[in-house]
């Protein structure tokens, strides 16, 4: 059982919390309703600011126009993201190459090896920038070697890629850079890297997930109402519609479209922000960064996705102790290993309870337990300042002290 921690959390944020828990969960027509109402508010505020602005520059109709079209051209001009710290592609596999992160190939510290999270994004999300980097904090951690899989986006020939194959691209990755490992996840990486430990208990030195739903159906996550809403009685034709339209795989633009209309407001607030600034090439040059990462979209597997939606989020089965893999049952009881589980308070997407089910379920002795909750949301807890500080820095201490 985690003793979870509020760090970071302010006195009201936890009465919030717990207020929330212990009222009815709200439908998804209810959640998209008080988003909505959000999104406006967030739209006259950015435009507030805006008009603030043009009034105290004096500007005139003309420059206006230009704030417009400066505006556009920002927002919908995209550039492929990158990663931000050297390294090199050591393999290839149809659904996932991996890179070598490492800065002493001959140590004899244990590996470690990240599965970034796979939603329609690039992979490194967890190499974001210089100073948001998941895999330089893994090496300043004195983790020395740091690899990390990058997802590659579907294709056709590759859109009836299953979970096993993901699994068996975790099973290379792993005999690449011997075991045992240290296992990090993020998100989906996370749930993935827990079947692998569960399936594959020997070759994990320690597991370390973040964002990443173990029960599914834990804490009313925006997802699971939107599940229920989408799919009545649990028939999937819409989400096989959505794969069947985008010719067998997912289309990283439609796994986009769900997640901006999860925070709406969260979207508008950026843009406005944007009109706001354009006069600030530091700003500008953030919202770039944030943008190129967040809307470069790729594909994802059909049959993968389809195996997701009907197993983990509508059945839950890892929690149930009924999903199968590899033709083995996945038993959350096998992983006896050291965990770190790492969480948001604000996060809408994976709430903190999906992530902490893994201590009731793993057989890890609590003193071998370190359950962390940051205060920011979800992609802050793979790239943001304040979980790579106050979070991830001591997680991977732990981690390293464990390495040899």
């Amino acid at each position: 059982m985690c003793a979870h921690r509020l760090a970071g959390l302010s006195l009201r944020a936890v009465s919030e919390r717990t207020l929330l828990s212990s009222t009815r969960a709200p439908s998804f027509e209810e959640i998209a309703l008080a988003d909505g109402i959000a999104a406006w508010g967030a739209a006259f505020d950015g435009l507030t600011d805006w008009w603030a602005g043009v009034l105290r520059r004096g500007s005139t109709p003309p420059e206006l126009l230009g704030d417009w079209i400066r505006w556009l051209g920002v927002a919908t001009h995209r550039r492929r993201p990158r990663w931000s710290s050297p390294n090199e592609v050591v393999f290839e596999a149809p659904v996932a190459r991996l890179r070598d992160f490492s800065t002493a190939r001959q140590s004899r510290v244990l590996p470690t090896l990240v599965l970034p999270p796979q939603a329609g994004h690039d992979s490194c999300i967890v190499d974001y920038s210089p100073g948001q980097s998941q895999m330089r904090a893994i090496r300043a951690a004195g983790l020395e070697r740091a690899y990390a899989l990058d997802w590659i986006g579907a294709t056709a020939g590759t859109k009836d890629a299953t979970i096993d194959d993901y699994l068996d691209v975790v099973d290379r990755a792993t005999d690449h850079v011997g075991d045992p490992v240290n296992l990090i996840g993020d998100c989906q990486g996370g749930w993935l890297a827990t079947i692998y430990a569960a399936l594959r208990p020997e070759r994990i030195n320690t597991l370390t997930i973040a964002g990443a739903p173990v029960d599914f159906h834990a804490g009313e996550p925006v997802i699971h109402a939107a599940l229920r809403s989408l799919a009545p009685d649990g028939n999937l034709a819409l989400y096989r519609g959505l794969v069947a339209a985008g010719g067998g795989v997912l289309r990283g633009e439609h796994m986009l479209a769900g997640f901006i209309s999860m925070k709406p407001d969260n979207e508008v607030a950026r843009q406005m922000q944007l009109l706001a600034s354009l006069d600030d090439p530091a700003h500008v040059e953030r919202y770039r960064e944030f943008e190129d990462w967040f809307k470069y979209t790729q594909a994802i597997p059909g049959a993968f996705y389809l195996w997701i939606v009907e197993h983990l989020f509508r059945d839950n089965e890892l929690i149930a102790g009924k999903l199968e893999c590899r033709g083995e049952r996945v038993d959350l009881g096998r992983i006896e290993c050291p965990l770190n589980l790492l969480a948001g308070a604000a996060d809408h997407i994976t709430p903190p309870d999906q992530v902490f089910a893994l201590a009731d379920y793993a057989a890890t002795p609590a003193a071998e337990t370190e359950c962390r909750l940051a205060s920011g949301g979800h992609l802050g807890l793979f790239m943001g300042r304040e979980a790579l500080r106050d979070h991830w820095r001591p997680l991977l201490a732990a981690v390293r002290a464990r390495s040899g």
